[in-house]
């Protein structure tokens, strides 16, 4: 089944239980504009209201870039009034949406600048062998200050900071992308879409209660104490382990379950 969106394709295998989001704006180096922020938003709330999808892949169209970020040559169209303006990232993140499914981003090419909100809200990523990443915004004369919040989350500040400040005079390679836990797979661009989507489709096997109270809980503790994650991660698994287990219990009896042997990578 397939969504008419402008900026984005939209499709969701059933079988698999996975939806597929595409960046679609290729001679553009799939940057965002507003209409992409927004349709991102509705792509989000789709998948959040669709029982079918279990996981989801994002990806993009064309070999030069995943994303260049916001499109600089389109206005994004701010309001007058400066307390009013809005971070574009709020409408492209899936966490922000309270979409809690699993979400596995597939890079190739150059991914750079407000890219890395992408980056920044995936539970998996994995990129193709000549993908590159770097944050131009320092260069073109731009504060940096958005997508290192996120960055920092998975990569640290030393590599943060190495990424905000050098901008467009150095890239991060595949090799030093998966070294610093930026990516967590390289594989080869023939490769990336379908092991992407084997990634979605064997998270998207096990009970969708478990999988997104998990990453519920993983994202919420982040932004709490120690000790005050534990206690609510406590509370997420007295919600949710008696119905995902009531699912499992239900793939198991319609012979669905995950019976795949362990992947060692």
């Amino acid at each position: 089944m397939t969504t008419a969106f402008e900026t984005i394709l939209y499709e969701v295998d059933a079988d698999a239980h996975v939806a597929t989001i595409t960046l679609n704006r290729p001679d553009a180096l799939n940057t965002f504009n507003r209409l992409m922020c927004h349709e991102m938003r509705d792509a989000w709330a789709l998948i959040k209201d669709d029982d079918r999808v279990h996981a989801v892949v994002l990806r993009a169209a064309g070999d030069r870039a995943f994303s260049a970020g916001l499109d600089v040559r389109s206005s994004y169209g701010q309001p007058e009034i400066v307390w009013n303006h809005e971070d574009p990232g709020e409408l492209l993140s899936p966490k922000w949406q309270k979409m809690w499914k699993p979400v596995v981003v597939a890079v190739q090419g150059m991914c750079t600048a407000g890219a890395l909100y992408f980056i920044n809200e995936a539970d998996v990523v994995i990129c193709s062998e000549e993908a590159t990443f770097f944050d131009s915004h320092v260069t073109a004369g731009l504060v940096c200050a958005l997508e290192p919040v996120g960055l920092m989350r998975k990569v640290g500040l030393a590599e943060s900071l190495r990424i905000a400040l050098l901008g467009n005079d150095e890239r991060v390679s595949a090799q030093t992308a998966l070294r610093i836990s930026l990516v967590t797979e390289i594989t080869t661009r023939e490769n990336l879409w379908s092991r992407a989507h084997e990634i979605a489709a064997t998270i998207a096997n096990k009970p969708p209660t478990a999988t997104q109270g998990t990453v519920k809980a993983i994202w919420e503790s982040l932004d709490k104490p120690y000790r005050a994650a534990m206690d609510q991660g406590l509370i997420y698994t007295r919600l949710g382990n008696p119905i995902a287990k009531q699912e499992l219990a239900a793939q198991q009896e319609q012979g669905t379950a995950a019976k795949k042997p362990p992947r060692i990578r």
